[in-house]
This record gives C-alpha cells, sequence and structure tokens, in this order.
C-alpha cells in the first residue's frame, strides 16, 4: 500500500507511518459522536478560560480561540462542517478546524486534558441535558394522561388479571396507573441525572492534569454541581450511562405493556378504543384495515432498548481500568436509547390525545365479573371469606351448566347455596356500584380516582 494513502492523526508524531485506511474507518467514532459537538465546544471555550487563569495563554488567545469555536458551530449548525473520517472523531474535527482558523492559539488547547477525560465530560454534559429533555416529555404525556382520566371519569370497563375479565373499574382509574408509572420512571432517570453531575474534566488520562487549573470554577461554568475525587475513576466510569439505559429500559417496558392492551383493545374482537388515523396505518392490499403501527413500533422498539442496555454492560464486563478503546462503544447505544424513549413518548401523547372510547362496548363485561362483590356480601354478613368464595363459584358453576347469567337465577336458587342472600344482592349487578365500593385510597372509585387525580396535578 502506497504510504502517501496512510495519513497521519494528531497523535502520530511517535509513529512511523499513519494508520491503514481501513484501521482508520474502524476505529473512528465521528459518524456518531458528532452528535456531542455542542458539548464539545463549551467543554473547550471553559477549559481555554481555565488555562486563560493560569498563564498558559493569552487574552488574544482565549478571544482568538472563543471566536474560532463560534465559527465552528457555526458550520456544524449551517451543515457546513466537512465530516471528514480521517478526523477520529468529534473532538479531534474540532480542534483541526479550529487550527485552520486560528493556528497557533488552537494548538496550546489541549495542554493539560486527555480525550480521555474531554469525551468523559462531553458524554455526561449529553446525558444531563437529555435528562432533562425527557423528564418534559414525561410530564407532558402525564399531563395528557391526566386529562384523559378526567375526560372519562365515568366510563366503566372490565379489568383483567391473566387477560380474564376480573373485576369492574374506571378507565381512568386504568390510564392513571401509567401516572404513576411514569412518576417512577422520572425519579429514576433523575436520580441517573444526579450521579452524572459529577465533572471528569481535570482528570486526564488517568492520573489528573499536571497543570494547576480551578476545576471548581470549571464545574460551575459547565453547569457540573461537582467535581471528580478520582482522575482513575472519573475516566473509566461509564456507570451514569448505563444506569439511564437501564432506566430507559424500564420506561420503555412501561409504555410497551400499555401498547399491548392498546393493540389489543382496538382490534374487533375488543372493541374497545379506536385510535386516531393520525397514529395508524393502512394495509396495501386490504381496503378495510386500520393498523395500529404506531404502539406496535414501540413495543418493538422496546426490544432495541433493551438491547443497548445489555450493549453496554456487556462491552465493561471484562475491562481493565482506565480508559480502553472498548468504551468508544458507549455512545451509540445510548443515543438510540434515548431517541427512541423521546419518539415513544410523543407517540404516547399523540395517541391519547385523539383516542376514542366505545363505553358501551367496555360495558359488555358479564355477569361473572360481579362474583367477587358476592362473595363480599356474604363476608359482610358474617360468613368467612374462604367459604363465600367457595358459595360462589358453585354459583358461577351452576349458572355456566344451565347456560344463564348470574344475575337471572332466582332467589330461591341463590338461597339454596347460603340463606345469607336476600333480595338486595341483585343490585350488585351494576358495574358503577361495584367500583364505587372501592372507595379506599388507591381504589377504582369515583371518589378515590378524583382524590389520585389530585395528587398527581400536584406533583406536576
Amino acid at each position: 500500500m502506497d504510504d502517501k494513502s496512510k495519513k497521519k492523526p494528531l497523535w502520530g508524531g511517535r509513529f512511523a507511518e499513519g494508520m491503514d485506511p481501513l484501521m482508520v474507518r474502524f476505529g473512528a467514532s465521528l459518524p456518531f459522536d458528532r452528535q456531542l459537538y455542542q458539548e464539545d465546544i463549551e467543554v473547550n471555550i471553559a477549559w481555554a478560560h481555565a488555562l486563560r487563569g493560569i498563564g498558559i495563554i493569552s487574552e488574544d488567545e482565549l478571544k482568538d480561540i472563543e471566536n474560532g469555536l463560534d465559527r465552528v458551530r457555526d458550520e456544524i449548525e449551517s451543515g457546513s462542517f466537512d465530516w471528514d473520517i480521517k478526523f477520529e472523531d468529534v473532538h479531534t474535527a474540532i480542534e483541526a478546524r479550529l487550527t485552520e482558523f486560528i493556528g497557533d492559539a488552537a494548538r496550546k488547547l489541549h495542554t493539560g486534558r486527555s480525550r480521555n477525560d474531554q469525551v468523559a465530560t462531553d458524554f455526561r454534559l449529553f446525558v444531563m441535558k437529555a435528562i432533562d429533555g425527557l423528564s418534559m416529555e414525561i410530564r407532558e404525556l402525564q399531563s395528557a394522561i391526566i386529562e384523559t382520566a378526567r375526560e372519562n371519569m365515568d366510563i366503566i370497563m372490565p379489568g383483567y388479571t391473566h387477560l380474564q375479565r376480573a373485576q369492574p373499574v374506571r378507565f381512568s382509574h386504568y390510564i392513571m396507573a401509567l401516572f404513576w408509572m411514569l412518576e417512577r420512571d422520572l425519579g429514576r432517570l433523575i436520580g441517573c441525572r444526579k450521579r452524572a453531575d459529577s465533572m471528569p474534566l481535570g482528570s486526564g488520562a488517568l492520573a489528573g492534569s499536571a497543570f494547576p487549573v480551578d476545576r471548581e470554577a470549571l464545574a460551575d461554568e459547565l453547569g457540573f454541581s461537582a467535581v471528580s475525587d478520582n482522575s482513575i475513576d472519573a475516566v473509566s466510569d461509564r456507570d451514569f450511562a448505563t444506569e439511564t439505559a437501564a432506566a430507559l429500559s424500564i420506561l420503555i417496558a412501561h409504555l410497551s405493556r400499555y401498547a399491548e392492551d392498546f393493540i389489543i383493545w382496538s382490534s374487533a374482537e375488543f372493541g374497545f378504543i379506536e385510535l386516531p388515523d393520525a397514529f395508524s396505518t393502512g394495509s396495501s392490499m386490504m381496503p378495510q384495515k386500520k393498523n395500529p403501527d404506531s404502539l406496535e413500533l414501540v413495543r418493538g422498539r422496546t426490544g432495541r432498548v433493551f438491547g443497548d442496555l445489555i450493549a453496554l454492560l456487556t462491552f465493561q464486563k471484562g475491562l481493565p481500568l482506565t480508559y480502553q478503546k472498548d468504551m468508544q462503544e458507549d455512545k451509540e447505544p445510548l443515543f438510540d436509547a434515548i431517541g427512541a424513549l423521546s419518539d415513544c413518548l410523543e407517540i404516547f401523547a399523540g395517541v391519547l390525545d385523539g383516542l376514542k372510547l366505545n363505553p358501551d362496548r367496555m360495558a359488555e363485561m358479564g355477569d361473572e365479573i360481579f362474583a367477587t362483590d358476592l362473595a363480599d356480601y356474604l363476608t359482610r354478613k358474617g360468613m368467612p371469606f374462604r367459604e363465600a368464595h367457595h358459595v360462589v363459584g358453585e354459583l358461577v358453576l351452576h349458572a355456566e351448566i344451565s347456560g344463564g347469567k348470574l344475575s337471572g337465577l332466582s332467589l330461591e336458587t341463590y338461597r339454596k347455596h347460603s340463606g345469607l342472600f336476600e333480595e338486595d344482592l341483585f343490585s350488585l349487578f351494576d358495574a358503577a356500584h361495584s367500583a364505587d365500593l372501592r372507595a379506599i385510597t388507591g381504589g377504582t372509585a369515583k371518589e378515590a380516582v378524583e382524590k389520585q387525580i389530585t395528587a398527581a396535578e400536584e406533583l406536576l
């Protein structure tokens, strides 16, 4: 191979010849880590201020660096920046372009730092901002949930266990469960952000910088609340990325479970809901189809996000301290997970905004769903619950064998199974009444649901 085709990188002084083009392509992170350009420019400016503070660069050089980085940012955001893969990563690409703009001042900028602490700082800043953005999207979805719950307070539907009809519940109660799931998800992300909020800059390659930069001032300028305590830990740690991916995995699992319910409920067999046209698709062959593709993709992307977490865990499992090139594999999975969750949260909010409920179909829940109320009726009259459970089970079997309904059985039939039954038992076959019996905090009674919605609104 012609040596002229092998170009030396910025760190190439120790090498007799340049890298093989295959190695350039194989080792480059630029195609994906260029998403960090904003954070890298912020870190460069802050580091330039720190170098000025210890006299490494002059005031004029500082101004040149700041102006040059502004020009680099403008090029990137206008789309004219040349993301040539020969530059390996976002840090090198920006530094090379800055050098073209201002010369020697740019060559001083990397004094006292390494790409190890630089990338760790960039990445933490990116994750903190991403969590802030996702937190806002979670709040927006929670607001949509509250609005949906308030608008549909009086709609009663069958609740399910094992995908079998269980007991009547308010649809509002059902959808509010997602609010509380999201509240826990938000708490996990806030915790992730708190632990990401420690600045590695100044840690150097692994041993700390030999230049007495003011790390606390750096942290304050960049928006960190603390600086890292150990330079080895600072450059080798990717806990913040891994636990963010874990929190996002739990979050998307919650969305996936609701997506599954909505997909089933939108089928003709259930007919409980109709999804908005804007979040549905059709069939290339069958004109009548209205497919819940938006929610199917939420369900499908869940596997991708789980895979992102596994990728992050796996590449770290055998790494010695401190920095290894394997750690370049940290960004793509987390970028992917963050992007997927941002889309899925917006999709869910859009689906809820245009969701149509079919209360009549929801009301077709069958008499068996009131079996627990019948058992509770006997229990309130003094019968032990296990005995009451057995008695009502026999009545359910009797209705099935006779081809009738529980509400259609005569009082005489009920009394053959227990003398505690009276005429008032038939008032139990009412879904709203059943729901409102559960007025305990956290229950599905109207009073209890209104209470939890008010608590949710106070959180927002």
